[in-house]
């Protein structure tokens, strides 16, 4: 069973910058679509960003720019720099992995392990 545990959420000010990690058990990034989702208050959970098995990295539109993915392969860690924070990033983060995707990186469906989110808070 794999095991994905995020850390780095907090509270940051409006144009500042935060970076979330995920580390894994039980399951290599390498081998998988590992992703970033985001889950505001009475919203359902969106796509933030991927990295692909090959290094393909996806962005949803609103935070193309602003984060950033990284995959650390020997660490197997997964990192999501943000920066240029907005109070509409405020939302728990999800670190997710799961098969072998491409466009359909954003169905939430697709992907078979999930960590238990992290808070990230955008205010002044």
């Amino acid at each position: 069973q794999a095991k994905l545990v995020e850390s780095g959420g907090g509270l940051a000010q409006p144009g500042g910058s935060l970076r979330l990690s995920c580390t894994a058990s039980g399951r290599t990034f390498t081998d998988s679509t590992a992703a970033w989702f985001r889950q505001a208050p009475g919203k359902e959970r969106a796509p933030v960003a991927a990295i692909n098995w090959a290094g393909a990295k996806y962005y949803a539109d609103d935070v193309r720019g602003r984060f950033t993915i990284y995959r650390d392969n020997a660490a197997n860690t997964l990192d999501l720099q943000m920066n240029i924070l907005k109070p509409e990033d405020t939302a728990v983060y999800y670190c997710a992995a799961g098969p072998r995707l491409a466009a359909d990186w954003i169905q939430d469906a697709r992907y078979d392990d999930w960590g238990q989110g992290t808070q990230v808070t955008v205010s002044s």
